[in-house]
């Protein structure tokens, strides 16, 4: 399928209509034929259940798509060449995905590394050496692009392959931060994927409907570290409502970062311990990986969808996704903590298990100098264990 360019504004502008999201699109398009149909019955068919629908008009939608050409973003539909294979296969996909940078990295089989955003050194380090591993045996890395474990996932795969899903509009990169990796994730062919609109700066709420993305994407999911209310928890649940492979790399059982991705191994998830723990899983997928999904009739979305925070014109058979316990609880706040001193950052990036000083040093990006002088600080403070070959420990 490839939509005309009426036919794609058509699509924008229901989808960015109050009140449609994927399931309630689907439905729309599917009962009246195309998108162009359902905008003009969508605000009758709202006012017969008693309900107000505001609709995104042409001129809104020309306009968001004059920006989005302007910083290099395309739409891309369900059932087009470029959209997502393994997305597409999913009850829950967006009908427009916004992409910025190569498309040909979205047709690669991709895995997803998620974790904490506040994860330990040697969390940081373990995944390097997956991203690395796992892309050289050419698997695409997926994450979020926040902090912590997916920023690190993101650099380590630079060379080999990533994509990074943002929970806000293009021109909305979360944390600003970011913004220079994500300009990196393009220079090295790698793709940036939204499906909010421009301008979108993104709330608790938004991360959940991102991370369904991530894992939507992928063969399979990789929890690296994760709290037990860790919002790296709702890509392993969305993984496995869509029928993925879910990974976990345990530790220790001192260590609250740990919690998550221990409860998830003890619930049947595989354990990681190592790169070949995940190939040797997904090497008969990728080996079988066919054609799945795809549009049927012209520009009709075939299948139901799950969705939440949307209205639901034709039924009550589906209560919002986010309302079910455990999502809410687990969502990422809207903001972050901002960075805290070089002792600090130490102390965050240490847990129970020992690591390599040199590898803490890099991990906090201080000299090794600077990081030996607080390390005797915090060993005379108690908070520090030394160990046998260099290695130092959180008490």
């Amino acid at each position: 399928m490839q939509l005309t360019d009426a036919q794609r504004l058509d699509w924008l502008r229901l989808i960015r209509s109050e009140g449609v999201g994927p399931r309630t699109f689907r439905g729309l398009v599917n009962r009246f034929g195309g998108a162009g149909p359902a905008l003009e019955a969508l605000p009758d068919l709202a006012r017969a259940r008693g309900k107000a629908v505001k609709v995104t008009t042409k001129a809104q939608a020309e306009r968001e798509i004059a920006a989005a050409a302007r910083i290099g973003v395309r739409f891309v539909a369900m059932g087009e060449a470029d959209y997502p294979t393994p997305l597409q296969a999913t009850d829950d996909c967006p009908p427009l995905i916004a992409l910025r940078g190569e498309a040909a990295a979205l047709r690669r089989p991709c895995v997803a590394i998620v974790g904490s955003r506040n994860a330990s050194a040697a969390g940081l380090t373990f995944t390097e050496r997956l991203a690395h591993a796992l892309g050289a045996e050419g698997l695409v890395v997926v994450s979020g692009l926040a902090r912590g474990v997916d920023a690190r996932a993101h650099a380590a795969a630079l060379e080999s392959g990533t994509v990074a899903v943002l929970a806000g509009g293009h021109d909305r990169i979360y944390p600003a931060e970011h913004e220079p990796l994500a300009d990196r994730i393009l220079d090295r062919g790698g793709a940036i994927v939204a499906e909010m609109p421009l301008g979108w700066e993104p709330r608790g709420r938004d991360f959940p409907r991102r991370n369904r993305i991530i894992s939507g994407l992928s063969l399979g999911s990789i929890v690296v570290e994760a709290a037990r209310r860790s919002g790296s928890l709702i890509t392993a649940r969305f993984a496995l409502e869509q029928g993925r492979e879910v990974f976990a790399v345990p530790g220790s059982p001192l260590d609250p970062r740990a919690e998550g991705t221990n409860d998830l191994i003890r619930q049947g998830a595989t354990l990681c311990a190592d790169p070949d723990h995940v190939l040797a899983v997904l090497a008969p997928l990728i080996a079988g990986r066919g054609e799945a999904g795809g549009a049927e009739d012209g520009e009709r979305p075939a299948g139901p969808s799950l969705y939440w925070d949307e209205t639901d014109f034709f039924g009550e058979d589906a209560a919002p996704r986010a309302r079910r316990p455990g999502f809410e609880e687990a969502q990422e706040p809207a903001q972050e903590p901002a960075e805290a001193t070089d002792r600090g950052r130490l102390v965050g990036l240490l847990g129970p298990s020992p690591v390599a000083v040199d590898a803490l040093a890099r991990q906090a990006g201080l000299p090794a100098r600077s990081v030996q002088g607080l390390l005797l600080e915090l060993e005379l403070d108690g908070l520090v264990l030394r160990h046998p070959g260099g290695a130092v420990s959180l008490r």
